[in-house]
């Protein structure tokens, strides 16, 4: 058993900075690069990618990311951990064995971890007696079985344990929880006891500051954010993880950021409900327990945690058509800016309603006023304003609808207040809304599978 592993986050989201797992892998030494792609919304983004293109579906910077750096994770023995194989991880596997290839690299082995994907197994789940019931109103999925885009499971640490022991240099996942990437690779060096919810709840918190990337080493901070030296070239949070479930998180000492008690402290408190109740499929962690100590020098350590047993359900995030929306701007200049945006505004819902067009909703912000804020914003004074951009959406099921408010917007220039610019890019169109559900579903119902590639 090692006496310590490093394990470096290199994507916080989809669409995160590029170049940060290169560094991560060539500026220090690390055990492990894990990566983290999806969000709620990422999964029927990648569906629809898949129903147009087969070979589609997964994030596809990833194989030229490998490209980056597949020579150097070969030679130093890094392995990498992803979801970034959406709904289709087998294609992103053999994405990268293209790559592989292309590089003459060869002994490659890469496991996907399958089974996530329920979308063709609803029919199958709501016999069982699974409902799929929705966590915020109680509502059965049966009404919207038919509209559904995508429905996966959140998988756990367990399903990338297996992989890893399997003998893979590379793990690609589909819905797998963001702190179940960090965990495993703790459970699998150290031999931990899955059902020791204490190591279980230490190696998710230590996930929990990995998975947003740079937010836990400066980026994003609310705190003494402009003492962050060197945002351009801002290194990543590394987890330094010991047998006893101690973690100490810091970064490549050549990278800018800051690992600070106030940075990861801040982390913590991100996308949290109960403190005391951190639920993923491996363990209930309890936030509360958590303890912290600066080191200095970039190096905050995190002891203590203790947790509880997992529950005997798994997460489901499930996503499906919900009508149209469109969304149109236009900016209004000082003298009197914010007065000519709401009469605008006002104007326009004249125009709609004498149209008889209906929406399920309009929404109106008037961006450098309150658009952000909203009635907490601090009125300021109208003369102080330079200018106001008027941003109205709508949201509706009528296709047709939409479409005609997209056809309101460009006459307001010319029929309206004065002094506006700012339009471009054409009269809005109707995209299609797209809505969340999430769930839950007997663990019974769902079998994940590791299956092991090789060149």
């Amino acid at each position: 058993m090692k006496e310590k592993i490093r394990i470096a986050s290199g994507q916080g989201f989809w669409g995160d900075l590029i170049d940060a797992p290169v560094w991560q892998v060539t500026e220090g030494d690390v055990d492990y690069l894990v990566m983290d792609y999806l969000a709620e919304v990422t999964m029927s983004i990648l569906q629809k990618q898949k129903n147009k293109n087969p070979d589609f579906g997964y994030a596809r910077d990833i194989p030229q990311l490998m490209e980056r750096i597949l020579p150097t994770i070969k030679k130093k023995g890094i392995k990498v951990i992803t979801n970034g194989g959406g709904v289709n991880p087998v294609a992103c596997a053999n994405a990268v064995f293209d790559v592989a290839k292309k590089l003459n690299i060869s002994g490659l082995k890469i496991a996907v971890v399958l089974g996530d994907d329920i979308k063709d197994r609803i029919d199958e789940i709501l016999e069982s007696g699974a409902e799929l019931n929705n966590m915020e109103t109680g509502e059965s999925i049966r009404p919207y079985k038919d509209k559904l885009l995508s429905a996966n499971v959140y998988f756990g640490a367990m399903p990338i344990v297996e992989a890893l022991q399997k003998g893979a240099d590379i793990v690609i996942t589909g819905r797998t929880t963001d702190t179940g990437l960090t965990l495993a690779p703790m459970i699998y060096e150290f031999g931990w006891d899955n059902k020791n919810y204490d190591l279980m709840s230490a190696g998710t918190i230590a996930g929990h500051i990995l998975e947003c990337g740079a937010q836990s080493t400066g980026g994003n901070f609310l705190g003494d954010w402009q003492s962050v030296p060197n945002f351009a070239k801002i290194g990543f949070p590394i987890a330094e993880a010991f047998p006893n479930g101690d973690v100490i998180i810091t970064k490549h000492e050549s990278l800018g950021g800051m690992v600070t008690f106030e940075t990861v402290a801040e982390q913590l408190l991100y996308e949290i409900g109960d403190p005391k109740e951190y639920i993923t499929p491996d363990c209930v962690a309890d936030f509360s327990s958590i303890k912290l100590e600066d080191l200095g020098d970039n190096r905050v350590k995190v002891y203590g945690v203790t947790g509880f047993p997992e529950t005997e359900f798994y997460k489901v995030s499930a996503s499906y058509e919900s009508g149209y929306s469109a969304v149109g701007n236009l900016t209004y200049t000082w003298p009197g800016a914010l007065t000519k945006a709401k009469a605008a505004d006002k104007i326009l819902r004249e125009r709609l309603q004498n149209l008889g067009l209906e929406f399920d909703e309009i929404l109106t912000e008037f961006v450098g006023y309150d658009s952000c804020h909203r009635n907490l914003a601090v009125h300021l004074d109208e003369d102080l304003i330079n200018e106001v951009v008027l941003k109205i959406a709508v949201r509706g099921k009528d296709k047709a609808a939409v479409a005609r408010f997209g056809k309101e917007i460009a006459p307001l220039i010319l029929t309206g207040p004065p002094s506006v610019t700012g339009f471009a890019g054409g009269r809005p169109r109707p995209s299609e809304v797209v809505a969340y559900w999430p769930a839950l579903i007997p663990k019974t119902l769902v079998e994940p599978e590791v299956k092991l590639m090789e060149i």
